[in-house]
């Protein structure tokens, strides 16, 4: 093997990587043997000299140095294979009847920078890191001598790659353009828009949390389902076919909702689902303003809350927290005695236990006493390696409302 630039990190910087953390920062580095060309593979040592892994170099990141192995390896397509079918292993595991999931989750895959879902045999790839940038194509080969594709689509976030001073880059990398695609979840059909869908065009985190979700909210006879941020209406469709009377499904976006609609008629489901465009804030205030002297009636027998994330920085948290006490306090005053609460937040820089809080403080204000009946996380195709925090992004719970 070539000889490799070496970066030499200070001391006790060191355990975070052996524990299993990819991430070296700019900080952490004492000294570099040679300067790397960006994107190169670089070999990290402690200050002893300890071998400590390899990974992708880039000076214009935050994140200096991706972790890829703890030894020795080669980037290659063949490497890629490899790692690309011990994660394809670990899904059919979890999930073996799922048809569309996340192959490669990033960190939780130990190929930091790179997503990569499967919409039945269309392969969406989201690239973040320089280094995997620079291999896109031996990656392509591997997703195809592995998964044998129809198509592979490139779609990345210009966020996150203006992070790593790389420009946005988009396209089809194998087979032809591909914008819609017809999945399958749960036994169920949707539409995925791998064009403007969020993420790679479906929330399939969720894919497990909208069965379970749906169990709990027809618990009664007839349930009144309110599904709050439906986007293509996940979790509504799915309460609708367990046995749901009426599920109302809120969402901002017009088009997102066209696809709701679509994946109703579908599941032969149009006539216990209607949605309706609205900001969800402005809506739930709006159902829970009273005239003086006036009682206000609940109607609902469920309400699932599963919001985009309302904080990208540690600096915007306060004000997260109460956009998530906001929709509480409103959704408890609608919800009926006994009725349950299925609550979502995927921002990471919120916790699990600070989510909780807010919850509690919101049925607090309200006076209302709420009984937990279950938790969840993101679908085990998002693993979660519990020394990268960073891997754990999504936390749910379910309530009855005791009174």
């Amino acid at each position: 093997m070539q000889t490799l630039p070496t970066i030499i990190l200070r001391p006790g910087e060191a355990d975070r990587i052996v524990a299993g953390h990819p991430w070296v920062y700019a900080n952490s580095i004492l000294r570099v043997t040679a300067p790397p060309d960006e994107g190169q593979l670089v070999q990290v040592k402690d200050h002893r000299q300890r071998m400590l892994g390899v990974g992708f170099f880039n000076s214009k990141s935050k994140i200096v140095v991706r972790i890829l192995a703890h030894d020795r390896v080669q980037a290659d397509a063949a490497f890629f294979e490899e790692r690309i079918r011990a994660a394809l292993e670990v899904r059919v595991r979890h999930m073996p009847h799922a048809t569309s999931f996340r192959v490669v989750n990033a960190e939780s895959d130990y190929l930091s920078g790179l997503i990569v879902d499967k919409y039945e045999d269309v392969l969406v790839m989201q690239i973040s890191s320089l280094g995997m940038d620079q291999r896109k194509k031996d990656i392509a080969t591997a997703l195809r001598k592995v998964l044998n594709p129809r198509a592979i689509v490139e779609r990345n976030d210009p966020a996150a790659r203006k992070f790593e001073g790389m420009e946005d880059s988009s396209g089809v990398l194998v087979g032809k353009a591909v914008t819609h695609v017809s999945i399958g979840l749960n036994g169920m059909k949707f539409t995925a828009d791998l064009a403007a869908g969020h993420k790679t065009g479906l929330y399939l985190d969720q894919q497990v949390n909208y069965e379970a979700v749906a169990k709990l909210a027809c618990l009664r006879p007839a349930a009144q389902v309110l599904d709050c941020f439906t986007f293509h209406g996940g979790f509504g469709l799915h309460a609708a076919r367990a046995g749901a009377a009426h599920v109302l499904g809120l969402d901002q976006s017009a088009e997102a909702l066209q696809v709701a609609k679509g994946n109703a008629v579908e599941n032969n489901l149009g006539d216990k689902c209607a949605f309706e465009a609205a900001n969800v804030f402005d809506w739930l205030k709006a159902q829970t303003v009273t005239r003086p002297n006036e009682k206000l009636i609940p109607r609902w027998d469920a309400i699932i809350l599963d919001p985009p994330s309302f904080t990208r920085t540690r600096e915007t948290l306060p004000n997260a927290l109460r956009g998530y006490k906001e929709i509480h306090l409103r959704a408890l005053q609608l919800l009926k005695p006994g009725g349950v609460l299925a609550t979502f937040c995927c921002s990471h820089h919120v916790t699990g236990q600070m989510f909780l809080d807010t919850i509690l403080s919101a049925a607090y204000d309200r006076q209302r006493i709420l009984r937990r009946v279950a938790t969840f996380s993101q679908s085990p195709d998002h693993p979660v390696i519990p020394m990268i925090p960073e891997t754990e992004y999504l936390k749910g719970c379910a309530f009855e409302l005791v009174r």
